[in-house]
């Protein structure tokens, strides 16, 4: 797990993805700095970090995961993927976990502005953490989403809609009917911007990570025993 987990990191910062990535989180990140906190002249960082997970999160996911699958069956490469010695299990995680290291590269990054509203007055540093630990959770279930939909195509462009367009449809799916209502991720980061872990929410956003990522393991297993 670890090879493909250092492998797929490097390549993320090889290439312009890993920069694009951190790039777009701290736009999204200034663009609601701006307009929330001179306005309401908080030193909470929780609509930051809860409007970030709302819409930054429809972009940075489907970069970072659209081609982890995709590329590689289409550029023939899947070949020694499902051949080689290593499990299907170690191969997604591996993936994942490098994804979601470039979170949590960002969410570091983004304490720069813990530190600029340390000049306004004094945040606490104990729900900015509770916040941060929030939104790795709910961008675990947006890779565990965009992988999956990696899986599925060979075409980088389709998995990338298919992640958005699953992302968008969850915000309004609850509208149909409260049936749905577990279908929508953000549904379980409610708690998380106020400063408050729930149980129930981590439960929830790691079932939810844990169902995608299974499901991608269900997928590229059966191809591995296809080949």
């Amino acid at each position: 797990m670890w090879a493909v987990f250092k492998k797929e990191f490097k390549s993320y910062f090889l290439s312009p993805i890993g920069y694009v990535v951190i790039g777009i989180f701290l736009f999204v990140f200034s663009l609601f700095f701006y307009i929330l906190v001179p306005q309401s002249g908080s030193v909470d960082l929780g609509s930051l970090y809860y409007y970030t997970a709302l819409y930054g999160l429809m972009i940075i996911a489907p970069i970072l995961t659209m081609r982890m699958f995709a590329e590689e069956r289409k550029t023939g490469t899947e070949q020694l993927l499902l051949t080689s010695p290593t499990s299907m299990i170690s191969v997604v995680l591996g993936k994942f976990l490098a994804a979601l290291s470039v979170i949590i590269i960002t969410l570091l990054v983004s304490f720069i502005y813990f530190f600029i509203v340390c000049y306004f007055g004094k945040p606490n540093i104990t729900s900015v953490l509770a916040q941060m630990l929030g939104f790795i959770l709910v961008s675990s279930a947006a890779l565990a989403i965009g992988m999956f939909a990696s899986s599925i195509t060979e075409n980088q462009i389709i998995a990338g809609i298919i992640t958005i367009a699953f992302l968008i449809m969850s915000l309004f799916i609850e509208n149909l009917s409260s049936i749905f209502s577990s279908l929508v991720i953000m549904n379980f980061y409610q708690k998380f911007p106020t400063g408050v872990i729930s149980l129930s929410e981590i439960v929830g956003l790691l079932s939810f990570t844990g169902m995608f990522i299974a499901f991608t393991i269900m997928v590229m297993q059966r191809r591995k025993l296809v080949k």
